[in-house]
């Protein structure tokens, strides 16, 4: 009899739990907006242009930024969606003194994994997210000609906080670091007795570093 009654009370008790999680909002859809702080890439010879200067770097100029994402919540703490993000920026060489270019825009596009700590109707809730995707450098104009944009790997990875005054909207605020992959430069040679000498190279990274806030619709 005591099995019995335990056994009932622990599906009652797991009924009731699915219920409520069924009741709890699934899908939370996030508009942004913030700052992005941009570093480039440098090059291994200095480009010099008379009556102008030498240079031996290029890449974005820190910028506005805003983005969208969509997100599911799988479990009451456990969330995966897609981000995109924009930057309207322009692009700078620098070395001896500093050029703007041209304006360009920086695109990301990333699926994400996310953790939400705390309950899932608590009026406050910290996350930390990680994402795959990739970033798209817009094409650009120069006094030179058109040129063509490039898309590149990238990571993206994020601290933030939701908070929910009401249970179907929310704030929200984001520090999100995107390193993308850009090119690798040789080091040099790496001798061994079982696979010979190859090439040593070193990779490159453009950073992005966002800070922002919006707001989240949850449905």
């Amino acid at each position: 009899m005591l099995r019995k009654t335990a056994l009932t009370v622990a599906v009652a008790f797991t009924l009731a739990a699915s219920a409520a999680w069924a009741q709890d909002p699934r899908v939370e859809i996030s508009g942004t907006a913030g700052w992005t702080f941009s570093d480039g890439v440098g090059g291994e010879t200095a480009v010099n242009v008379p009556g102008v200067g030498t240079f031996d770097s290029i890449g974005p100029k820190d910028a506005f930024s805003w983005g969208a994402r969509l997100g599911f919540n799988v479990t009451p703490n456990v969330e995966v969606g897609f981000l995109f993000n924009q930057q309207s920026t322009n692009y700078e060489l620098g070395g001896t003194t500093n050029v703007d270019l041209a304006d360009v825009s920086v695109y990301n596009y990333h699926g994400y994994f996310a953790y939400n700590f705390g309950d899932s109707d608590a009026t406050v809730r910290p996350y930390v997210l990680g994402g795959l995707g990739a970033t798209q450098y817009g094409s650009l104009s120069t006094p030179a000609g058109d040129v063509g944009g490039e898309t590149q790997f990238s990571s993206t990875w994020a601290l933030g906080l939701k908070m929910f005054p009401n249970p179907k909207f929310g704030l929200r605020l984001e520090a999100r670091w995107t390193p993308t992959y850009i090119m690798s430069d040789p080091e040099g040679y790496w001798c061994d007795p079982y696979w010979g000498c190859y090439t040593v190279a070193e990779a490159e990274y453009s950073n992005q570093f966002e800070l922002s806030g919006g707001i989240t619709l949850r449905f």
